[in-house]
């Protein structure tokens, strides 16, 4: 929470102070950030920060008696013809309309700024000494100071893949999909580069940059595969929500002490894996030697 909000804050007060700390300009060409629904002139008395704009987190945000959603995934990111009702976002556009709640989004302006969304997650990890993954590359409207996609830093104490993997866990916002692993669990690890959100792009950078481990979100069975027999460094997947909801805190504190605004930020887990069910034992490939009789059940599904 904040401190008591003031009507004397408006839409516009809330959008300049955001620009000015996520420039809009440093978004990528292809994405879409901003002031997405809502009147500059109209009162803002508390802020509500969640990663998607979905019906639940805008329900949230009217039961808060937000007057403006900040989020991190764009609502309308491609063309759209129509944002009637009868549409999925359509709805969402009108709820927010008609109760008078705007919508601002940072996107990828927010995850190359610094501080900005993987500054956020290398905190959880306790990372110091951080520097890019990849810094913006010169001429970019965000090169310099330390900007660009991605954190490296170094761990307070060195742990085995295993248990950076269990604190990892810990550490991060809790989700059914938790944190898996790729690398001999027994390696140990010092240096670690983080990126929230969609990751795998960036292996080979982290490869080059010589890290212990990578912790990102989204990671893809085949690239995964070709970059440890490549020799990359261990992989640590977590879910994309929980790679990018550390960074809502670093937000809504930026505007309690910018602005007289009360924030609230948004815990509801929006990954859209919502079950997970650990293996009862190490599986075993069909055609291995050590492989039981196949069942009738079996068979029957190979067929």
């Amino acid at each position: 929470m904040g401190a008591s909000g003031s009507p004397k804050v408006s839409v516009a007060d809330v959008v300049a102070t955001l620009d000015e700390r996520y420039p809009p300009a440093w978004a990528q060409g292809w994405d879409r950030v901003g002031l997405v629904v809502g009147d500059p002139s109209a009162p803002v008395r508390r802020v509500c920060c969640v990663v998607d704009v979905v019906p639940e987190t805008v329900a949230e945000a009217l039961d808060q008696r937000a007057d403006l959603i900040v989020a991190h995934h764009p609502l309308l990111l491609r063309g759209v013809s129509s944002v009637a009702a009868t549409t999925y976002k359509g709805r969402i556009v009108h709820e927010l309309i008609k109760n008078d709640v705007a919508l601002y989004v940072a996107h990828t302006n927010a995850d190359v700024a610094s501080p900005g969304v993987s500054d956020a997650l290398a905190a959880r990890l306790g990372l110091t000494g951080l520097r890019p993954l990849v810094p913006s590359p010169p001429g970019d409207p965000s090169a310099g100071q330390g900007r660009g996609i991605g954190r490296i830093g170094r761990l307070p104490t060195p742990m085995t893949l295993a248990e950076l993997t269990a604190y990892a866990a810990r550490v991060l916002p809790p989700t059914a999909w938790g944190v898996r692993a790729a690398g001999e669990p027994d390696r140990l690890v010092r240096t670690v580069a983080v990126s929230g959100g969609a990751g795998d792009s960036y292996l080979a950078d982290a490869e080059r940059a010589g890290v212990d481990a990578y912790l990102t979100a989204d990671l893809r069975h085949h690239p995964v595969s070709e970059h440890l027999a490549g020799g990359g460094p261990a992989l640590l997947d977590a879910a994309h929500w929980a790679t990018e909801r550390p960074w809502l805190d670093d937000v809504a504190e930026h505007l309690r002490k910018r602005l007289s605004v009360e924030t609230v930020v948004s815990d509801l887990d929006t990954d859209p894996w919502t079950v997970h069910a650990a293996s009862a034992a190490p599986a075993v490939h069909p055609a291995s030697p050590m492989a039981s009789p196949a069942s009738p059940v079996d068979k029957e599904s190979r067929r």
